[in-house]
């Protein structure tokens, strides 16, 4: 967030009345600031160099650029790494939930999702501490991969620099567990699985949970139909 405690977005989506209603809905709230709209994926990789903003909710299908392709450009410009992007679509087919986290998008919600949601999922994604949708997200995921057996264990190698607490841990973020969460399931204080999930981050490059999340699926860490251990 800025100093002033202001979220910072930008909506990105290619119809008017859409980005009019979410403008409407989210500086209704007085920590949230909307600084830019873009009709593109061009123009919302722009906005979000020039501008800055601490998210981008971005709609996948966009002309000239979609959603995707647009988080990827964002995700790995040096100037906006660090902007959040959750992608706002009317599909939840897997192969975009899945292919946007991987490109580096912090989370996915519905367009129809519930106001109390986006306003939720809004300050959870900049505060970093959860990822959007969580059960939803799991789902869809689980069965991308599940149709796709030929990703899960490629990044197997990323496990090895980790300890055996901290396998578990990532294990726990897949299953969409919070610090607290975590902390009651491995016998921990919730200041440990904080610290837990910081040196994943660290130690794996992860941008976010949303990371982590991909990483414990790619690895074969966490495999579709399998109860997540801990």
């Amino acid at each position: 967030m800025t100093n002033e405690q202001v979220i910072r977005v930008v909506l990105a989506d290619d119809q008017s009345l859409i980005r009019a209603g979410f403008r409407a809905l989210l500086e209704a709230e007085p920590d949230i600031r909307i600084v830019g709209e873009a009709e593109t994926g061009v123009a919302a990789v722009r906005l979000a160099a020039d501008l800055v903003p601490d998210l981008v909710l971005m709609d996948i299908r966009m002309p000239v650029m979609d959603g995707i392709e647009a988080t990827r450009v964002i995700t790995g410009k040096e100037e906006s790494r660090n902007v959040r992007v959750v992608i706002l679509t009317t599909f939840d087919a897997d192969e975009y939930v899945y292919d946007a986290l991987r490109v580096g998008a912090s989370g996915f919600l519905l367009k129809d999702a519930e106001t109390a949601d986006l306003l939720h999922g809004v300050r959870s994604v900049v505060r970093g501490d959860a990822l959007l949708s969580p059960a939803v997200t799991r789902r869809l995921i689980a069965a991308y991969v599940h149709e796709h057996p030929g990703r899960p264990g490629r990044r197997v190698t990323e496990l090895e620099m980790l300890t055996k607490r901290e396998r578990e841990v990532l294990a726990l973020v897949a299953g969409g567990l919070s610090n607290d969460e975590i902390a009651e399931r491995l016998v921990l204080s919730p200041l440990t699985a904080k610290t837990h999930v910081s040196r994943l981050l660290a130690k794996t490059g992860s941008r976010d949970r949303a990371q982590l999340v991909v990483l414990a699926y790619e690895s074969g860490l966490v495999q579709p139909g399998r109860p997540v251990a801990g």
